[in-house]
Parts: C-alpha cells; structure tokens; sequence
C-alpha cells in the first residue's frame, strides 16, 4: 500500500472516493508502471496519480465504462485503453469499505452438468457472482485424489474419483459478497434427491441427479476456498489441471469483453449449445494487446475497424471456445451472422450477432471467417495463450 504522504491529492472528503494502486505494463521500456487511481462512485469519474514521478497522470474524468463492482484488488480493468492491474488497496478507508465487501469461492461444475454450463453461469451471474477465471479441464486421477483428500475413508471414494474424471469440468472463481456460504446455499443438499424434496430450486435439484452426480461442487469456508482455488488457479505460476481442448474438427468462439460484462456469457453459451453445437474447450482470458494484434493480424489493412477491434478484445475478459460440429466453421460462422448486429437483425434475426450485439465493434462474439483457420485460432488460445 503506497504511502498517502507522497499523495497530497488524496486527502479529499472519504465519503466520494476510493483509491486504489493500479499496475500498468509499458511495452515500450519493458516495465511495470504504478498509479494511483481514485474512483468516485457519485458521478462515475476517475483521476490517476503517477506514483515514481509524483504528478497528476490524469485529471478527475468521467468513465462511463468503469463501476464499482469492477474495483475490486486482482483484478483487470481498461481506463482510455490503458489496461491496468489493481494490485493493492490505495488506503485503510478503501480497503476496510471493500475489502471484507468480495470474497472469492470455488465453482465447480462437474461432467454430468457440463453440458449446461450456459444455464449454470447464468444462474451465477444472476446471484450477483463475478466470474473471475473459468476453464474447462480434464482431471487427471492424481488431482481427483488430491481434490477429494479429506474424502479417503468414505466409501463412495472410489466411485467419487471414477465420476470427477469421466469427463471435463469447468472450474470458476467466482466472487461476491459472502461468496462461500452464497454458493452453498445455490447448491442445496449435497444428495440431489433430496434437493429435489427439500429444497426444490436449487442447482442440485435441477441439474443432478444423486449424491455422487449432483452437478456442482463448493467450498465450505472460506480457508477450503483458498486451498482448493489454488488446486485448479495454481497462484505459484503452474498451470493447474490441463485443458479439454480436442483440436480436431473445430472452430473457434470468443465472446468479446462487453458481453462478458454485460452478463451475457451464460446466455450466449447456452444458446451455442440449444442449436447443437458441442463446446469441447472453455476458458477465460485476460489478453494483452500485443496478443490481440497478433490473434487479429488477418484484419489488419483488409478490415477498417481493425484497431477498434484489437481494442475491444483486450479491454476486458474474454471467454474462448472450442466447438465442435461437423463443417464447424461454416455452419458455426452462419449461426453467429453478419459481423454488423444492425444487418444481422435485419437478415438473420435469430444469429448470435443480431440477439447479443450492439454494433460492428462490440458484436458480442468473435468466431473463425476462414475455414482453414480454425484449427488455428483454436490452437492459439489453448496451447499458446494457456501455457
């Protein structure tokens, strides 16, 4: 936490402001910048404070792309392209308001639930969750064994490990206000037969089926949390369980960051799968522009929205995908439709385009124009970008 005396202009009223230490990479001299950033919640403005060479960085603005939902410490935001990485709490009265306000939980959705991952990301996003990593995953024996440790003596232990490795999961970090007992109570009874009686609406009601496939998994306190986000989101710098990624007969999918900001992810992946698409691999990513530049190349001179769109795609998170289906370019290129949300809604109303866009830069989803590229793009998320 940076010292407020080399911060005079941060001695205003506390009750209009947070302030925040903000990370910023310069690609140019190959190091990180720090700032002062100071948020006021009353008119959505913002003001940057160049920490080494104490000076204003940027004047108070307005920044209607910014909320106070999006302030929270590890996490990545986009002031005027500049994509900054909130790495500590800029003072004790910002970090006692909302530093016990989010806490951070484990979502794991299981192989028999898998295939309604859309359905399950909405309902979490819905409960006022923020996702902050997603990855479906393949369990090796040994991570199941490791997971399900405190499980060694029960005798469904065995079926347990059989079940958590039939098949890919998708673990999320999710976080909120009371996040670990939030989530508990979205799942219900662990046995979903007796969800179905007892409580009715939960996730394990509807989604499993008994107490071994009983669709997700959470947590149950706070410590459990840590413990097992670092299993599947090694903080160390390992890479976790590997991903479900098939790279054969495939097209790429990216739902761009306004999207996932807008809370849309859960709804467009459900609509993938309700038109009989197969995801095979999913992940969340934070790109930086240098790997969008690269990712978009193919754009670049021939599309004249190309430096918007590099833009977009690294302002935020992005989730990636596989799918599959067979010609998955073209038939997954038609279902998502013209690249204007404007002719799409006008030629092909019910594309993803037309039901999730707002214009040609943020038209909720990006996927393989190429047929010969998918394969490609696909490779270059889950094998670069992932390792």
């Amino acid at each position: 936490m940076v010292a407020l005396i080399a911060l005079p202009f941060l001695f205003q009223s506390q009750d209009d402001r947070y302030a925040f230490t903000a990370e910023w990479y310069d690609p140019n001299a190959s190091l990180f910048r720090r700032y002062e950033l100071l948020y006021y919640p009353k008119d959505g403005s913002v003001e940057m404070y160049d920490v080494k060479n104490h000076r204003t960085f940027l004047k108070r603005t307005k920044y209607e792309s910014l909320h106070l939902e999006d302030l929270f410490v590890g996490n990545k935001i986009t002031v005027f392209s500049r994509h900054l990485s909130l790495v500590d709490y800029g003072d004790q009265y910002t970090a006692r308001k909302l530093g016990s306000r989010k806490e951070k939980t484990l979502a794991l959705i299981k192989p028999d639930a898998t295939p309604k991952i859309g359905e399950l990301v909405d309902i979490i996003i819905n409960a006022g969750f923020t996702i902050t990593k997603a990855k479906m995953m393949m369990l090796s024996r040994k991570e199941a064994v490791d997971f399900y440790v405190d499980h060694q003596s029960k005798p469904f232990y065995n079926e347990l490990l059989h079940f958590i490795t039939s098949g890919p999961v998708v673990a999320m970090e999710i976080l909120g206000d009371d996040a670990v007992c939030k989530w508990k109570a979205l799942l219900g009874p662990a046995n979903s037969a007796v969800a179905k009686t007892d409580e009715p609406d939960s996730i394990r009601a509807n989604f499993g089926h008994d107490g071994i496939r009983n669709a997700a998994h959470g947590p149950d306190s706070v410590a459990s949390a840590a413990q097992e986000l670092e299993l599947f989101f090694p903080s160390s710098g390992g890479r976790g369980p590997v991903n479900s990624a098939k790279f054969t007969n495939c097209t790429c999918c990216i739902i761009k960051p306004h999207a996932v900001n807008e809370g849309l992810a859960g709804k467009i992946i459900k609509a993938i799968t309700d038109e009989g698409f197969q995801i095979s691999a999913l992940q969340m990513f934070n790109m930086e522009r240098a790997n969008v530049e690269e990712f978009y190349e193919i754009y670049k001179g021939v599309v004249a929205e190309y430096m918007e769109m590099v833009t977009e795609l690294c302002s935020g998170p992005c989730i990636a995908m596989e799918i599959i289906q067979p010609e998955p370019p073209k038939t997954f290129r038609e279902f998502c439709g013209p690249s204007d949300p404007e002719i799409a809604r006008h030629l092909r109303p019910g594309t993803l385009r037309a039901v999730f866009g707002k214009n040609k830069i943020q038209n909720a989803v990006h996927c393989t124009d190429l047929p010969e590229d998918g394969l490609l793009e696909v490779q270059y998320f889950f094998k670069i970008l992932d390792n």
